[in-house]
């Protein structure tokens, strides 16, 4: 009772969203429903594998199986390299290719939650004390512990093809925050509009599809024509793969300069779309 009291101090009905503009409230605000937060992505990785007979084993299967799929298209058939050759070229693809679905299934799992992440939640939407912003966030962390199992088959693949790991790969996590704030900035704006709009998961599908393909995932960027280089810098997600790729795989250092570029347009579709959500949940009990 003392806990459900708290939190409708900090989001009674009608809280101003000008204060969260400050990232820093931003981020205190997110912090203080931690042990909320916790058990509820506990429960979301768990209900991942409920009552199937791998369990978390999927984790590691799932993302293999795809990367068998698309290493056959795209390096047996399109006979895409990643600049090596031999059949060596065809594990260094792999490779590559495996850190960019990573990378990119960050986005594209939370962002094609988001439109139903509170549509499935009608309960909670109901319960005035319950801090809706955040189940976004927890589908997220959710995604992030996904690419984590990921990244673990990703090692083990490393040292079974080159026999060692750079020690960049350290910096992994200096990509992949940014990449975070974006994706639930977007998260937070398509989970409010889902609420009204119900056509919205069909089209974020569509959508993360097509980004799927425009950014520099099953192919290097140097395959891109020079004249579009410009315009793939412009898309956040090619830029996220393409600087985790530097670091986790080529042993170099990420861009600073695009990175940071990325990291405060990250922060900025983030707040905005954090006001976006605060402002609309007052009337998703009407709605719903």
């Amino acid at each position: 009772m003392e806990h459900e009291e708290t939190i409708q101090t900090i989001t009674p009905a009608g809280t101003p969203v000008v204060p969260f503009l400050n990232p820093v409230r931003l981020f205190l605000h997110l912090w203080g429903f931690r042990e909320i937060i916790r058990p509820m992505t506990r429960r979301e990785i768990a209900g991942r594998y409920r009552g199937s007979w791998l369990g978390v084993g999927w984790s590691f299967l799932q993302p293999l199986l795809m990367l068998c799929v698309y290493t056959f298209v795209f390096s047996v058939v399109f006979e895409i390299r990643w600049g090596m050759s031999g059949e060596e070229s065809r594990s260094a693809f792999a490779i590559a290719l495996f850190m960019g679905l990573i990378s990119f299934s960050i986005f594209s799992e939370t962002v094609n939650a988001a439109p139903s992440v509170i549509l499935s939640n009608p309960n909670l939407v109901k319960r005035v004390v319950f801090p809706l912003e955040v189940l976004p966030l927890v589908r997220l962390l959710g995604s992030f512990v996904q690419a984590f199992f990921s990244l673990v088959v990703l090692v083990l693949a490393m040292i079974a093809v080159f026999g060692t790991v750079p020690w960049t790969i350290l910096l992994l996590p200096l990509v992949w925050l940014p990449l975070g704030l974006f994706t639930l900035g977007i998260a937070y704006f398509l989970a409010a509009i889902g609420v009204f709009i119900r056509d919205t998961g069909a089209l974020t599908s569509i959508f993360t599809t097509m980004l799927l393909f425009l950014s520099p995932i099953f192919y290097p960027l140097r395959a891109v024509p020079e004249r579009f280089h410009f315009l793939y810098r412009l898309n956040p997600i090619a830029v996220f793969v393409e600087e985790a790729r530097k670091v986790a795989l080529w042993g170099a250092f990420p861009d600073w300069g695009w990175l940071f570029a990325a990291a405060v347009f990250s922060l900025a579709v983030l707040i905005f779309g954090f006001l976006w959500f605060m402002k609309s949940k007052n009337a998703f009990a009407d709605v719903l």
